[in-house]
């Protein structure tokens, strides 16, 4: 019975998350770099997915310190501390007990999913929570392109149900640029409204406001002074994955210069050393 509860779960233990050793390093590398400061919308889900993989790579002890983050990261983030974006985060540490025999623990945590469960039930009975399609989105969208399509329909899913949540929509189009990513001429059509929507609902994201510049030059606009402008606030931030450099970089290399995208790549690794030091 105890099995049979785990596997009616939504968490990282049955989304199906198993891609092999290279790519789950390939992607804890990546998540390393996503940065974990306050504020990060997605940080408890980072440290969930992290969890997860090194599960996967055979530390539990990682695997339940990372969990026990996500849980905290979710409460500081969250008003009330306890709602349904804890159901992946509690279903993980259930299964996580249950690999580890320990059933006392893993039946105390499915208590805690259904104590939720019944506090905040689901709009309907063949639906999920919306934040709960919105994690499983994030997550599949690091696990490559046959996943990253099932992500932007299940995200769909989830601004259908909640709307105004603008870092999903933000998370959405970026998944749609790495769907299209070879495309000649970029993003058209309702993608494209979608994606210059959310440009206009969060011009603080750096890393979104870098791929739209990819997808204005693809369209054949010039998008020089808007990257040397980009590049200015760049240089203002910490490095990371989602900084914004690496896809900023890449309209400097195909569409502004190849020797100004030197000389800024060059800015930016100064000033990695000196925030080092």
């Amino acid at each position: 019975q105890l099995e049979a509860q785990l596997e009616a779960l939504q968490c990282h233990f049955t989304w199906d998350l198993d891609p092999g050793r290279k790519k789950l390093l390939s992607i804890i590398d990546r998540l390393q770099d996503i940065g974990t400061e306050e504020g990060n919308f997605w940080l408890g889900q980072v440290y969930n997915l992290q969890g997860y993989i090194h599960f996967l790579l055979g530390s539990a002890d990682e695997a339940k310190s990372f969990f026990s983050r996500a849980a905290e990261a979710f409460r500081r983030m969250r008003e009330p501390d306890e709602g349904p974006w804890l159901l992946v985060n509690y279903g993980n540490q259930a299964w996580l007990h249950h690999r580890q025999g320990e059933e006392a623990e893993s039946r105390a945590c499915l208590s805690k999913v259904e104590a939720l469960m019944e506090e905040y039930p689901s709009p309907s009975e063949d639906e999920l929570h919306p934040e709960v399609y919105a994690e499983k989105a994030w997550t599949l969208r690091n696990f490559g392109r046959k996943k990253q399509r099932l992500a932007a329909d299940i995200f769909q899913r989830a601004m259908r149900m909640q709307p105004d949540v603008v870092e999903w929509q933000t998370s959405y189009v970026l998944g749609l640029t790495s769907l299209f990513k070879h495309s000649d001429t970029g993003l058209e059509g309702d993608d494209w409204e979608k994606m210059s929507q959310a440009k206009e609902q969060d011009p603080e994201n750096l890393f979104l406001a870098a791929k739209y510049l990819q997808q204005l030059a693809k369209k054949g606009e010039s998008v020089k002074d808007e990257a040397r402008e980009l590049a200015t606030r760049v240089l203002r931030n910490p490095v990371g994955s989602y900084s914004g450099i690496k896809p900023l970089l890449m309209v400097y290399r195909f569409y502004v210069s190849t020797d100004e995208g030197v000389k800024l790549a060059a800015r930016l690794w100064k000033n990695t050393q000196t925030t080092v030091i």
